[in-house]
């Protein structure tokens, strides 16, 4: 019986998993994983506010794997062997006729002080230590900023930045403290978010100015202190910062000969195929794509490239060839706790509406449309 092994249990190591299951119902299929969860990271940004705790993110996996008849394997990936037809974990070899690499990315934490900085998208609990902290603070400054990955520029996640900031600001503000706490963003590109569209930055700057949150942008980050964003353009005074660098490869990766980007990424086709590997596959964050320059790092990325790479692995194994490509699609909404700002992106063109209502509670809508396949 043919096997195919997936590293990963986020978004797209799960889509992957469920279109293999999809399209052919003998196979077998394991994923490897430290834990038999997936973590909702786009509802992380309402955990300081209390609109959802941490167990509302956390999602056991076990039903999902017996219902698909998916073997999980308890451990963290450390290498490749065998032309990556072996995975080597922390529990021990796990051989597959198939591989889709889909671990995601990790942080570049080089700057200095960054240890001074909460980093919120590396999961629940970076966000719990947020909220303490503005729980705690009765007056001062909070300082929210992203900045990228000089050699891949898609490796980069912004857009939960906006989200904690517009969220803090409607927070405080319901809570009678925002004339106390004063808000900054920060960001080294003189129009952050660009890749959103032109009409989302202007949207999302503006939306800053109306509220009164300060903005430091257009300068190098130098890095941190305790209490200071220091920046090439200047300093200025933060009682909590929260910082989102850009990615990287994950630290494994150094141990094979995988072919990689020069951000540090895992090379591959418009297929999803890894350059020059047979039956090897990557999706989402671990992975570095042909695509245009403003091609997002997100779930919903994540989502079409793991759907395209499962498809064309089975089309290898069964003697085909891998023709299947992705959908480039930027599409999220920038919620506010109260409102949401649509925003999507297409090669066709864009879009970007203004703060709406019942946008909010659209994304509350498809965050539970989207776990019920899991639960």
């Amino acid at each position: 019986m043919r096997q195919v092994t997936i590293i990963g249990t986020g978004f797209a190591a799960l889509s992957a998993a469920r279109r293999l299951r999809q399209l052919d119902k003998q196979i077998d299929i394991a994923v490897v994983g430290p834990r038999p969860e997936l973590v909702f990271l786009p509802s992380l940004i309402w955990l300081p506010s209390g609109k959802r705790r941490a167990e509302d993110l956390r999602i056991p996996l076990g039903n999902f794997f017996a219902r698909n008849r998916i073997d999980f394997h308890a451990g963290e990936a450390t290498g490749l062997e065998n032309g990556a037809r072996r995975v080597l974990t922390t529990n021990g070899p796990v051989d597959n006729d198939g591989l889709i690499i889909a671990c995601g990315g990790r942080f570049i934490k080089k700057l200095p002080g960054i240890e001074h900085a909460i980093t919120p998208c590396e999961g629940i609990a970076a966000v719990e230590r947020l909220r303490e902290a503005v729980k705690a603070m009765a007056s001062g400054s909070i300082a929210l900023g992203f900045a990228g990955n000089p050699n891949e520029p898609s490796a980069m996640r912004g857009g939960p930045i906006f989200e904690f900031l517009f969220g803090l600001d409607t927070q405080l503000r319901r809570e009678g403290r925002r004339g106390k706490i004063g808000l900054t963003f920060f960001n080294p590109m003189p129009n952050p978010g660009n890749r959103l569209g032109e009409k989302a930055v202007e949207r999302l700057l503006g939306e800053m100015q109306r509220r009164g949150i300060d903005t430091h942008l257009g300068h190098k980050l130098i890095g941190f202190e305790r209490d200071k964003v220091k920046t090439e353009g200047g300093e200025f005074s933060a009682d909590l910062i929260v910082f989102m660098p850009g990615l990287t490869g994950n630290a494994w990766f150094d141990a094979t000969d995988l072919p990689r980007s020069p951000g540090g990424l895992i090379r591959a086709d418009a297929q999803c195929r890894v350059e020059g590997r047979e039956r090897v596959y990557v999706a989402g964050d671990a992975g570095s794509f042909p695509g245009p320059d403003w091609m997002p790092k997100q779930a919903h990325m994540a989502d079409l490239q793991a759907e395209a790479a499962a498809e064309n692995l089975l089309a290898e194994l069964n003697g085909g060839k891998a023709e299947k490509t992705f959908r480039v699609e930027l599409l999220c909404v920038v919620d506010s706790l109260d409102a949401g700002m649509l925003v999507k992106r297409t090669p066709a063109g864009g879009l970007a509406l203004p703060p709406l209502g019942p946008m909010h509670h659209a994304k509350a809508f498809f965050e539970s449309w989207y776990l019920r396949r899991y639960r």
